[in-house]
């Protein structure tokens, strides 16, 4: 027991001294920094980074009072997170100088490492890149109503990865910005007017000269109809068993959906006021009884030559 005791105490010992070691080294090496050459570094370095943080801010203001007739409101997004990456990029590589960190080196490895990831990423790189261009170019802003690839919605943000909208059931899309560049896209709130055409046929026998008179008149019933371009009407041609008859009218694109409806009830009650009527594809079904017997068909003889 006297041994092991012993044993125990020359152990604790040992710790001890070494702890005391390690301890003596660690408040040493923490005391080479509180110099007053290294105090005045860290005052610079402040300072530098308190000139950097205000100009970012300066800067971030600037921005802010920019009018939406200068810049739009995507660009000007982008700006602030082209800014913002700027700026923490600029206060990381001032840092790691103040530390000795020589960047060449250290671009040097992010360049390689950089080339790694964009083999393994090839798709978000992509992403990115025709996001730059979604967001600079200027086609797609925040609000406007998109068709892409079957789907329709309204702008919700455009991100440098994604496009997000909100279907017209309120589901929400993230639309990958490369589909954006690389498909038909379209845009339903670009410009501010919109063109609307009504296509129906009416009935053989229609006075033609007479119908578009007529058809010219439901417009006038309808106040969100602009006058400007003026609509028109025309035959579109002769079907099977009507008369193709096509109405278009312009409107603002606010004004879409009420300007729809309400040219449909006006066309109806301009055709059933002038006695306009549609037709209709008709079916004619004729019962058929088996215990009849068809007769043959008849051989019509010709004429016999002497």
């Amino acid at each position: 027991m006297d041994e092991s005791t012993s044993a125990v105490t020359i152990g604790v010992q040992q710790a001890q001294e070494q702890l005391s070691k390690h301890t003596e080294t660690l408040f040493s090496w923490i005391k080479s920094f509180f110099t007053w050459t290294n105090l005045f570094r860290a005052a610079g370095a402040l300072f530098v980074i308190g000139i950097i943080w205000f100009l970012y801010k300066l800067a971030f203001h600037a921005l802010n009072r920019v009018s939406e007739q200068k810049i739009n409101k995507e660009n000007n997004l982008a700006l602030h997170k082209l800014l913002k990456y700027v700026f923490y990029s600029v206060i990381v590589m001032y840092i790691l100088s103040c530390f000795g960190i020589k960047l060449t080196a250290l671009l040097g490895a992010a360049g390689i490492a950089g080339l790694a990831v964009g083999f393994a990423a090839q798709t978000t790189v992509s992403n990115v890149i025709s996001g730059l261009f979604v967001i600079t170019e200027g086609v797609v802003k925040v609000g406007d109503l998109i068709v892409v690839s079957g789907v329709t919605g309204n702008v919700d943000s455009i991100d440098l990865l994604s496009t997000k909208v909100h279907t017209l059931d309120n589901q929400l899309v993230r639309i990958p910005n490369s589909l954006i560049i690389n498909t038909t896209f379209q845009n339903n709130s670009y410009y501010s007017t919109r063109r609307i055409t009504f296509a129906f046929g009416l009935k053989y026998g229609t006075d033609i000269r007479s119908a578009l008179d007529v058809l010219l008149k439901a417009p006038d019933l309808c106040e969100t109809v602009i006058k400007k371009p003026a609509p028109v009407a025309w035959v579109d041609g002769f079907g099977d068993s009507n008369i193709n008859m096509t109405v278009a009218v312009w409107c603002k694109s606010s004004d879409f959906l009420k300007t729809k409806n309400d040219m449909f009830i006006a066309l109806m009650r301009v055709m059933n006021e002038n006695g306009l009527v549609m037709s209709y594809n008709c079916v004619e079904i004729l019962a058929h009884d088996d215990s009849i017997p068809v007769p043959p068909p008849v051989k019509k003889s010709g004429a016999r030559r002497n």
